[in-house]
C-alpha cells in the first residue's frame, strides 16, 4: 500500500505554473487595454445619442409651439474629468434651464453637460466633457441652419461648434465639432 501511496506524486511542477502565470498576464496585457479603449468609445457616445434624442424632442416643440426652445447647459459646467462617476443631470423647478419644456432628460446620470441654444427657424445643440481626463473636453454638436441658408446659430457657452455647422462644415449631422473629437485618442 506504501508503494501505491508514493507513485502516485499528482501535481504541477513550479515550471508548468510560472507557464501558466506568464501566459495569463500577457493575456491581461492585451486585453486590458483593450477594454478600457472600448469603455471611454462606450462613454463617448453618449453625448451624440442624447443630441439625436434632443434634436427630436426640439421637432417635437417646433410642431406642438411653433419654435425651437433654448435650453442653457446642464450640469451647469462642462463635466471635467468624471472618471468612474457621472454627474448628475439637473433639471431644476419651474423650468430654469429649458430642457423642462422641451420635455427631454437623460436618463440617470450623464457625463456630458449639454446645452441648446434656439432662434427662430435654427438651433444649435452641444454635449461637451473631459472623457479621457486629458483635460481636453470633447464636444458633440448637431446645427440645424435657418431656413434656406447655411448658417445657423452660435453655441451659448460651449463655443468649440460653429454656426456654419461641425467639423468639415457639415450642418443637421450630429458629429464632433472639431476634427480631433471625433478621433479621441483612447
Amino acid at each position: 500500500m506504501s508503494k501505491l501511496i508514493r507513485k502516485s506524486n499528482k501535481g504541477f511542477t513550479l515550471i508548468e505554473l510560472m507557464i501558466v502565470v506568464a501566459i495569463i498576464g500577457i493575456l491581461a496585457a492585451i486585453a486590458i487595454p483593450n477594454f478600457l479603449r472600448f469603455q471611454l468609445k462606450a462613454k463617448s457616445s453618449e453625448g451624440k445619442v442624447n443630441i439625436a434624442a434632443i434634436r427630436t424632442a426640439q421637432e417635437s416643440y417646433l410642431a406642438e409651439f411653433g419654435s425651437y426652445l433654448v435650453a442653457v447647459s446642464s450640469p451647469a459646467a462642462a463635466v471635467t474629468n468624471p472618471g468612474p462617476a457621472k454627474v448628475e443631470f439637473e433639471l431644476t423647478g419651474g423650468d430654469i434651464n429649458g430642457f423642462n419644456s422641451l420635455g427631454w432628460s437623460p436618463e440617470g446620470r450623464v457625463f456630458f453637460a449639454y446645452e441648446v441654444n434656439a432662434l427662430d427657424s435654427a438651433y444649435t445643440i452641444t454635449a461637451q466633457a473631459d472623457i479621457d481626463g486629458d483635460d481636453v473636453n470633447q464636444v458633440w454638436g448637431y446645427v440645424k441652419p435657418y431656413t434656406g441658408t447655411l448658417a445657423g446659430v452660435a453655441p451659448l457657452s460651449f463655443g468649440t461648434c460653429v454656426a456654419a455647422g461641425i467639423a468639415n462644415s457639415q450642418l443637421s449631422t450630429v458629429g464632433p465639432c472639431a476634427t480631433s473629437h471625433g478621433q479621441s485618442i483612447f
